[in-house]
């Protein structure tokens, strides 16, 4: 057991107590969140980490922005953007399992903490673009028709939140290639985050609003499509 692992065994319970403290996760959610980022440190280390550690950042800083207006809308989480454990799940269980596929596997370490970057930065963009494109987007289409439509819908997108949740993929990327390289993958990242992102959309205008599946699930199959982008845009070159 080194120095490192011990410091990082602090800070995720300390993460996990404050976001218990500052109402930001449910106890079975930071519990959740805290095995989630074991998971990934034990695949990707300190860089895994602070990937997740910076999502959790923007995505609870971009939930509660503007949480009045967004309420007076219906565009708001529920239990005032309380995280549950299904969300933690929903949001970060592909880039846990890939954690722990590296973790077993490590000859598969360089194309799965890529994929694990991907999952994040949809996970990252689809937050941001919904949160915040709610509040600062000008006008807002159905992505499938392409029509105006309601802002706050399941499927709603606006230029501005696309904008945002790019820029939010982006700074995965960036936190990646920090730690492991400035290379053709930071251009992956932001795509797989992006297609996530537009997947995560189209299932919401479809799917979800037909109720066949939850947000929770939506969400699970954006970083799943996020992270499947990132590994065959690898895999091409």
């Amino acid at each position: 057991m080194t120095i490192q692992n011990y410091l990082v065994y602090i800070f995720l319970v300390t993460g996990m107590a404050l976001s218990i403290r500052f109402k930001k996760l449910t106890i079975p959610a930071a519990i959740t969140g805290g095995l989630t980022g074991l998971l990934i440190y034990q695949g990707a280390g300190l860089t895994g980490l602070a990937m997740l550690t910076l999502f959790f950042i923007l995505g609870s800083g971009a939930t509660g922005w503007q949480m009045r207006s967004k309420q007076q809308i219906g565009a708001a989480e529920k239990n005032k953007g309380r995280r549950t454990a299904g969300q933690v799940i929903a949001n970060g269980g592909i880039a846990a399992l890939i954690g722990a596929i590296i973790w077993r596997m490590p000859q598969a370490a360089a194309s799965h903490r890529l994929m694990m970057a991907g999952s994040l930065a949809a996970a990252t963009a689809d937050t941001l673009a919904s949160e915040l494109g709610t509040v600062y987007g000008k006008r807002f289409y159905n992505i499938i028709t392409f029509k105006k439509d309601q802002r706050g819908l399941d499927g709603v997108v606006s230029l501005e939140g696309t904008l945002i949740g790019i820029a939010g993929a982006a700074l995965i990327a960036i936190v990646y290639s920090i730690g492991f390289g400035w290379n053709i993958n930071f251009l992956w990242i932001v795509l797989g985050g992006a297609v996530g992102n537009i997947a995560d959309s189209v299932l919401g205008a479809t799917l979800e609003r037909k109720h066949l599946i939850g947000n929770n699930v939506v969400n699970f199959l954006n970083t799943l499509i996020g992270a499947v982008v990132c590994l065959l845009l690898w895999k091409m070159v």
